[in-house]
């Protein structure tokens, strides 16, 4: 072992994301003939709330898209240039989403603001019979990103934005159901405003995990301080440095450490042992480990290290 450094390394690379594209393919068809079929209807029913939903529609579908492309491009094969692949795109993705998001219920709050002032009349059963369309392509179009949606934030900022366009849609077949009733015109930007808060309080969540994946925070579900106790627990191990723990796409995780050894063994069997744990305890796949001998006379980063 050369400069009293050793350098070992433990890799796992077994969690690749889960393939949704048939989901993606069946929910961008679906709401783009939906979009289609609100927007023509919400013209010939003078109901700007079909306008503006057909709008917010679109704009969900230019979000599917994005986080169908990073689930496409989060597999690539890394190059030379882009060593890790192209993993961070469904981090990107997932960020733009909640954006579109953010923008898309600004859209809706701003409508319906305006419409309190100058309430609008419209072919109630028009447009009640066109949302409840909507209610249910976007309903199965949510329900399609079920399964991924807890582990995957990109797939979750496609469910939450299929889950809002529903309850959009929901929230104007109440309303015009109600004002068909009542003759409450302001009914309708009063449910429109519950609806944007709802759907806020769901993107802030989305917005929040996407900026810690984006400045390379350590992913939620993990505690550093644990992670730093099995580590610092490993027999043969006197001390735990430069520990880094750092989404590398929305589903893999990536650490890296630097571990003193001062009996200046590498051992095959504890870096296999140490990339098992890490990954069936902590749910970390990609792991990098340097073995140091801990001299102070050559404190890491200083001393040159060399590769085994």
């Amino acid at each position: 072992m050369a400069h009293d450094h050793a350098h070992g390394s433990a890799h796992a690379h077994d969690h690749a994301p889960k393939d949704f594209g048939t989901a993606f393919a069946v929910g961008i068809g679906l709401n783009l003939a939906f979009v289609a079929t609100e927007a023509v209807y919400g013209y010939l029913a003078h109901s700007l709330a079909l306008l503006a939903d057909a709008g917010h529609n679109l704009s969900d579908v230019l979000g599917l898209a994005l986080a169908w492309g990073a689930t496409v491009l989060v597999k690539r094969q890394p190059t030379r240039r882009r060593t890790y692949g192209m993993r961070r795109s469904s981090i990107l993705a997932s960020l733009l989403n909640a954006v579109l998001l953010l923008v898309a219920i600004g859209a809706i709050a701003w409508e319906a603001i305006g419409r309190f002032s100058s309430p609008q009349p419209v072919a109630s059963g028009t447009v009640m019979a066109v949302a409840g369309i909507g209610v249910v392509i976007n309903g199965i179009t949510a329900w399609l990103f079920v399964a991924g949606s807890k582990n995957d934030v990109n797939i979750r900022g496609a469910f939450l934005h299929m889950a809002a366009d529903a309850a959009v849609s929901l929230g104007v077949v109440v309303a015009a159901l109600a004002m068909r009733t009542t003759g409450w015109l302001w009914l309708d930007p009063t449910v429109s405003l519950v609806i944007v808060v709802v759907i806020a309080v769901g993107t802030w969540g989305l917005l929040k995990r996407s900026l810690d994946l984006a400045m390379d925070a350590v992913p939620p579900h993990i505690d550093p301080q644990d992670v730093e106790g099995y580590l610092a627990g490993l027999p043969g191990i006197s001390a735990v440095h430069d520990l880094h723990i750092w989404g590398m796409s929305t589903t893999e995780v990536a650490l890296t450490v630097h571990l003193v050894k001062p009996d200046a063994q590498i051992e095959d069997a504890l870096l296999a042992r140490i990339q098992h744990d890490l990954h069936t305890q902590f749910g970390i796949d990609h792991t990098t480990v340097q073995l140091e001998l801990g001299d102070k006379a050559h404190p890491c980063g200083q001393a040159p290290v060399s590769t085994v």
